[in-house]
């Protein structure tokens, strides 16, 4: 009995131990597409599996993959930065989805240049790039690192005589589609071919595969004069510097989590319900903001979600869907700059929540905007506030286009520059502070890497030793999915036990009369 007793017991802990995490009883759900967000969905996934027992499977097939995933029904979500094509580059099929979906935006950030340069046996960590010289670059007509044209935007270096290598995504790609598009908006004279999810590779280039393929050649040995096109978070992942790109003002920017906070100040949005792309990003004011602090290329990534039940996906998944859902749009924010990305501004939250509000069984997600945890709005904001915008620091004054070039480094290539060439030097964290900087500590990266940020249930969420590849995000709150398995498991478990503790008593007295007082069974010996 007493042995019972003490595994009865043991069963009690197991299940209670479970917490909250697994006693909601989560339907796994399961997608693929973008690697431009991975490294933040990747996050998050970790996050909500280590603090409520969700399970969120998701393969970085590219967006192109994604979106035919979904359209198949052999996924329950999908995610790209461009929206499903009605009329593909490669003449492929319109992109139809037989169900219902949504746009719903997730994570913003900047698409970088990562390189791989050195000049005199030293890595160069603050090279500057204009948009003409990019796409000339990545169309070919630029293949030597000591051209006039990058010797101009570089006045501290002495450019060396080496090959470029420019390094595309051999797969359809989100980033190839959102770099085409920018360039075909910004230099129509030099990139003729409009948007191409498919990018042509050049005579002179390299294809590769996702985002950390196209990284992880550059940052190879065998990658040196290399340079691609890639999300911001893979240069840090990989501790290599990117580009900074020429902007309106005539400022060399890097995408770092404010500058693509002040740039998206300017994105519009598609706000037409009834249209097939409602939600989707119109970016034409981004890539001509004439703020200095603004980085060009900024844009934001769509988690494509369901709003019928179809393919994989089912009501039950829904409430997992639409927990994931409410828990990126506010506490996973908080990771946002930490992991080379941009938090979403209120205005994008407010749509995802919206979006959130169709997902058939997501009616138990938080949608509640002053409950949102989100760095870059606070209760009481309106929709067109950016904290991160009203904070972000101005370019230093050796970022601007001229004689001078700022010699620190960039992403995750921090150590500085020496001058090499004929213009000045100067530090790029000479800026001045934004018009709020005074009222507010900026949100994220690197000046404010070393600030402790805590969520309202006191727990760290960054800086003062939080790591971002640890599951840190504080829980928030989920509705409740009702009675289910964990529960009656744990109801049955308690009965068993009361019984196996109140029983024997009132059975002793018979046990003893049936053994009798010549018996030495193990009940009369223990009696």
């Amino acid at each position: 009995m007493t042995r019972l007793v003490a595994v009865l017991g043991a069963l009690v802990v197991a299940v209670s131990i479970s917490g909250p995490a697994s006693a909601a009883g989560w339907e796994p759900i399961n997608g693929t597409g973008s690697t431009w967000s991975q490294n933040a969905l990747d996050q998050w996934r970790r996050n909500v599996s280590a603090n409520y027992g969700m399970q969120v499977g998701y393969t970085g097939s590219g967006s192109s993959a994604g979106r035919t995933d979904y359209i198949n029904g052999a996924v329950d979500f999908a995610v790209s930065e461009i929206p499903f094509q009605s009329n593909p580059e490669d003449g492929s099929p319109p992109e139809v989805p037989p169900r219902g979906y949504a746009y719903m935006p997730i994570v913003a950030g900047g698409t970088a240049f990562m390189y791989h340069l050195n000049i005199g046996g030293k890595r160069v960590t603050n090279l500057r790039l204009s948009g003409a010289v990019i796409t000339k670059i990545f169309t070919g007509s630029i293949t030597k690192w000591n051209d006039p044209e990058i010797q101009s935007d570089n006045p501290g270096l002495a450019m060396p005589d080496k090959a470029i290598v420019p390094v595309v995504r051999s797969d359809g790609s989100g980033s190839s589609a959102q770099f085409s598009l920018w360039m075909s908006k910004q230099h129509p004279d030099l990139w003729t071919a409009g948007m191409r999810s498919q990018f042509p590779i050049p005579a002179n280039g390299k294809g590769q595969a996702r985002s950390d393929g196209v990284a992880g050649y550059v940052s190879q040995a065998y990658g040196e004069g290399a340079i691609t096109y890639v999300e911001y978070s893979y240069a840090i992942e990989s501790g290599f510097p990117v580009a900074k790109v020429l902007n309106a003002a005539d400022y060399y920017v890097e995408p770092t989590a404010n500058s693509v906070a002040v740039a998206l100040l300017q994105a519009q949005i598609n706000t037409d319900a009834a249209s097939a792309e409602y939600l989707t990003q119109i970016l034409d004011g981004v890539y001509n903001n004439g703020d200095p602090r603004t980085y060009p290329l900024s844009s934001y990534s769509y988690m494509i979600v369901p709003t019928v039940v179809g393919g994989t996906f089912t009501e039950a998944k829904g409430a997992t869907l639409g927990a994931f859902g409410s828990y990126m749009l506010c506490e996973g924010q908080q990771q946002a700059a930490d992991l080379g990305y941009s938090p979403l501004p209120m205005n994008l939250v407010l749509a995802g929540f919206d979006q959130i509000k169709r997902i058939p069984g997501a009616g138990s997600a938080s949608v509640d905007p002053n409950a949102c945890n989100n760095p870059t709005f606070k209760p009481g904001d309106s929709p067109s506030s950016n904290q991160l915008a009203l904070t972000a620091a101005q370019p230093a004054e050796c970022d601007r286009r001229g004689p001078n070039q700022c010699t620190t480094g960039t992403a995750g290539a921090k150590e500085d520059t020496p001058v090499t060439g004929t213009g000045g030097g100067g530090s790029a964290a000479g800026g001045a502070a934004g018009p709020g900087a005074a009222d507010a500590p900026v949100a994220g990266g690197p000046a404010a890497a070393g600030t402790a940020v805590y969520d309202e249930f006191g727990n760290l969420i960054s800086g003062d030793g939080a790591v971002a590849g640890v599951a840190t995000a504080s829980p928030f709150t989920i509705g409740d999915d009702g009675w289910g398995w964990e529960e009656s498991v744990m109801l049955g478990a308690v009965v068993l036990l009361l019984g196996a503790v109140i029983l024997p008593p009132f059975l002793s007295p018979r046990l003893r009369r049936a053994n009798g007082p010549g018996d030495t069974s193990t009940t009369g010996a223990a009696r």
